[in-house]
């Protein structure tokens, strides 16, 4: 599979460039192009939010799973619905409720008459992408059951371990406002989750265009959407992300700010290692979506904070912790730190 060709991205000089990459076999299309394709078409379901659907693509190229918290009615089922179509992948839904058991996520085994022995019922954790609604409203047992999923790849039902299939998205829901009812998630799932997301209200004349392509039925719904690649070429895309070259230098600056969060005062729980390799593979994805083989210092600014700030949890006096602090830590750390170059990510 080629990316684009080099002399429209071979920049002389370049400290972060890597060394000349062998051959590989041509696509019809060069990959930036479907995902391009892939970002517009998202775009034209969920009007004038064209950055959160190119991070959200970046996490899912570079395998990891997406914490959406905004406030309902936003349009996080119709992005996930969106993506999971143009993927040509199995989408399913969970609504997580107070009363739903781990066996409803990942399966149980039933007894069959026929065969006089138990089967295998398949949970909808069976699916490439799979969306967790509102995934604080349920008891930490269910939550639990995502861990391994998240993680490994792969679910254990009655001693039986299967793997999931390829590739295996999930993008959880949760409303920051709403606290009645809910069960926080703990520092182990949040840490599992690459990148958390904010939808956000659109703008005026967004809102303005939505309802009038509504009026005039023009608007179109996730499920009208054409696949833009087949499941094979995503997991082929993603695989090439994985060996977009970073320069020593980039992957010192990564282990900089992580080290630095750990050493913050202000803040309780730092950035873990596996924030590090999330990082790194986020930035690699970048990398590959804008047409590169090689990773450049603006890959690793564009998603420090989707990466990062979730997995920081501040001090707080009488067990009330400044929720803004994990964010103001992080700006300062990334403003403060001078990236190979002699430039702070800050400005």
């Amino acid at each position: 599979m080629a990316m684009q060709p080099k002399q429209e991205r071979e920049v002389w000089g370049d400290p972060y460039r890597s060394a000349p990459e062998d051959s590989r076999e041509e696509w019809p299309e060069p990959p930036g192009a479907l995902l391009a394709r892939m970002a517009a078409r998202s775009e034209s379901v969920l009007l004038g939010k064209g950055e959160t659907i190119g991070l959200a693509m970046t996490a899912m190229l570079a395998g990891g799973h997406i914490l959406l918290e905004d406030v309902p009615g936003v349009g996080k089922t119709m992005l996930a619905r969106a993506l999971a179509r143009l993927l040509g992948g199995q989408f399913r839904r969970i609504q997580f409720t107070s009363d739903l058991l781990p066996a409803d996520v990942a399966g149980s085994s039933v007894w069959d008459a026929r065969s006089g022995e138990f089967v295998y019922r398949e949970g909808p954790i069976m699916a490439n992408v799979v969306l967790a609604d509102e995934i604080n409203r349920t008891s930490p047992r269910t939550q639990s059951a995502l861990l391994e999923a998240m993680e490994e790849r792969r679910v254990t039902v009655d001693g039986v371990t299967r793997p999931l299939p390829e590739p295996w998205l999930l993008i959880a829901t949760q409303n920051p406002l709403d606290g009645e009812g809910t069960f926080p998630l703990p520092e182990a799932q949040m840490d599992r989750f690459m990148m958390r997301l904010s939808i956000g209200y659109p703008e005026p004349r967004e809102e303005a265009r939505m309802l009038e392509m509504l009026a005039a039925g023009e608007r179109q719904a996730p499920e009208q959407l054409r696949p833009v690649v087949s499941l094979r070429q995503w997991q082929q895309m993603a695989e090439e992300s994985r060996t977009v070259h970073c320069s020593p230098e980039l992957l010192a600056y990564i282990v900089q700010i992580v080290q630095a969060t750990r050493t913050a005062p202000e803040l309780e729980l730092g950035a873990s290692p596996r924030a590090s390799r999330d990082w790194l593979r986020a930035a690699q994805a970048a990398a590959y979506i804008g047409g590169r083989d090689y990773v450049r210092p603006a890959d690793l600014r564009a998603v420090a904070r989707p990466v990062l700030e979730h997995r920081l949890a501040a001090r707080g006096a009488y067990g009330q912790p400044d929720r803004a602090a994990p964010r103001r830590v992080l700006e300062r750390l990334l403003a403060a730190t001078p990236l190979p170059g002699g430039k702070a990510a800050g400005r």
